[in-house]
């Protein structure tokens, strides 16, 4: 029998092999190394890690079946195929965060958002929860998104509080703008704006602005009635009723006369009842039994 004899590996090839295999260990090295220092200055666990990249996996599974079913012309289809998807992959809304209540009851909001209770995260129509929130009667503004992979996030801005409405059977607290939030028991409405008077709702802002135009008088307004749908009555701390004529420049033009003349002469705190501004560069005043008292020296006489 013959013997074959291999050819010895030369020494060049030899030293070649060594130093590609060097090169690779030190490449290698170097690569871990800087992997660890990466991982060191991410603040997550290997475990949280692995979530994450299962996530983006998942993510950009879920993007691809929408994209080839969108371009095979069955959007219906695909999104059953990517809500099924992403609901088999752990995608459905399962926790719910709110931020930004303060006054109104949570758990109006929690009723609204409850119902997407697994719902795929695909098919939770944030418009429609954004709509039905925006429904309820503090909610001036609503926001809501998703955070992947169960959450849903409501940011909600409130209605602010400005005044009490007077109704004929209950008392009901108003923002600026003159929207009812929530009736009001007369104890919490102590020290409140009271608004009163058929349409007076509607006139909130305006009237808003009629007392900003007298900041001396304007915490001492306890109520304001609404007149005949054209003019104000308003009700001081002391009891004491203001009558200012129609319309917002003659109105605001009186109430800032009647505080120059309170700065110089008290008018509040005083003996008469009633100031009566209705007729131009004129102001009545009305003292209580000073009629009676006119009549007592009439007859005298």
């Amino acid at each position: 029998m013959a013997t074959v004899k291999r050819k010895a590996q030369g020494v060049r090839r030899s030293a070649a092999a060594t130093s590609r295999a060097n090169t690779a260990r030190r490449a290698k090295a170097r690569t871990g190394s800087l992997m660890d220092s990466v991982m060191a200055l991410v603040p997550l666990t290997e475990e949280q890690l692995q979530r994450v990249f299962l996530a983006v996996i998942l993510g950009g599974g879920v993007a691809l079946a929408w994209f080839v079913a969108s371009l095979a012309g069955v959007p219906a289809m695909a999104q059953q195929q990517v809500a099924g998807l992403a609901s088999n992959a752990g995608f459905e809304a399962k926790r719910f965060t709110v931020n930004g209540v303060d006054r109104m009851n949570e758990l109006k909001v929690y009723n609204r958002v409850l119902a997407e209770t697994k719902t795929p995260m695909p098919s939770v129509d944030l418009e429609a929860i954004r709509a039905d929130l925006l429904e309820l009667s503090w909610v001036k503004d609503a926001r809501v998104s998703r955070q992947l992979p169960d959450r849903l996030i409501v940011d909600i801005v409130e209605r602010e509080p400005h005044a009490v409405l007077k109704k004929a059977d209950k008392l009901v607290l108003i923002d600026p703008t003159g929207a009812e939030l929530e009736p009001i028991s007369a104890a919490n409405a102590k020290g409140m704006l009271t608004v009163a008077g058929p349409g007076s709702r509607k006139q909130v802002e305006a009237l808003t602005a009629l007392l900003e135009a007298a900041p001396a008088l304007k915490t001492r307004v306890t109520e304001a009635e609404w007149i005949g749908n054209r003019r104000w009555d308003l009700t001081f701390s002391t009891d004491q009723v203001l009558s200012l004529p129609q319309g917002e420049k003659e109105s605001s033009i009186a109430l800032v006369s009647f505080a120059k003349l309170d700065g110089t002469s008290r008018l509040l705190g005083g003996k008469v009842a009633k100031f009566d501004m209705r007729a131009p560069e004129r102001i009545y005043m009305r003292i209580p039994g000073r009629a009676q008292q006119q009549l007592d020296i009439e007859a005298g006489e």
